[in-house]
């Protein structure tokens, strides 16, 4: 089973940018997509073969995520069950027979950090929907976590310890998640391997520098491990800031 997730900044801007290009190309089992900055009706996209789902933000123009499967859902949910968390779309989880999919794209704590302590809230609420989740089945969490964990997985992690997306505080929350039952499935088949990321700045030709941050994942529950084929950052792929990640599974698609 092949899933794929991508923060494409925008969909109708990504759209025009070669989005179906790649995504007919990868022919993903289960295809995820974070910040679509879209409203119900604001785009139609033709994919046959897939059902569509999605999850809006109240806000327009803003956050937003989305999910095409091949492969029909038992059932779908918006949200974690936290009001202060569910308007503004960052969640859908879709469950299928051998795990929970979790589609999200985590807060980002803003300049100055101005949101850090929002973001602890939404990190200690999120972890604990996970939780929740897999005590019933395990676990696939896919999306824009907005953190690079170690400091091999940006390229200036000495200029950036104060910088949103690596500060002590997310580093932890993550590291927390990570020793709590979850797995970073790049890093189990690649522990040591280094400039590779999956987020550039458009500004200082951070992407042709290769000046970037590793801040989209999958994470699996340490059961789903034995099932775990390969990870792969499509950093080659353009029409965002970020580029695709995939995850391949040994279950029935």
């Amino acid at each position: 089973m092949r899933l794929v997730s991508w923060n494409v900044n925008g969909l109708r801007a990504c759209v025009k940018k070669g989005f179906l290009d790649f995504f007919w190309d990868v022919d993903a089992d289960v295809f995820c997509v974070q910040e679509t900055k879209l409203q119900a009706g604001q785009i139609q996209l033709d994919l046959p073969g897939y059902e569509q789902h999605w999850s809006y933000a109240e806000k327009k123009g803003y956050s937003g995520t989305a999910v095409f499967t091949k492969q029909r859902p038992l059932s779908v949910s918006q949200g974690i069950g936290h009001e202060q968390h569910d308007n503004e779309g960052r969640t859908l989880t879709l469950e299928f027979d051998d795990f929970y999919l979790v589609n999200v794209y985590t807060p980002n704590s803003q300049r100055d950090l101005a949101r850090l302590e929002y973001r602890m809230t939404w990190e200690d609420d999120f972890q604990a929907y996970l939780k929740q989740l897999e005590a019933s089945k395990p676990v696939v969490v896919c999306g824009d976590l907005n953190v690079a964990h170690q400091e091999i997985d940006l390229k200036n992690p000495d200029t950036n310890h104060k910088s949103a997306g690596f500060t002590d505080e997310e580093r932890g929350k993550i590291s927390e998640l990570l020793t709590d039952g979850f797995v970073d499935s790049f890093r189990y088949f690649y522990p040591d391997r280094t400039d590779i990321y999956t987020w550039w700045a458009y500004f200082s030709k951070a992407r042709e520098r290769n000046v970037g941050w590793r801040i989209d994942y999958f994470l699996v529950s340490e059961r789903l491990t034995p099932k775990l084929v390969d990870a792969v950052i499509h950093d080659q792929v353009l029409g965002s800031d970020h580029c695709p990640v995939e995850l391949q599974l040994q279950v029935d698609a």
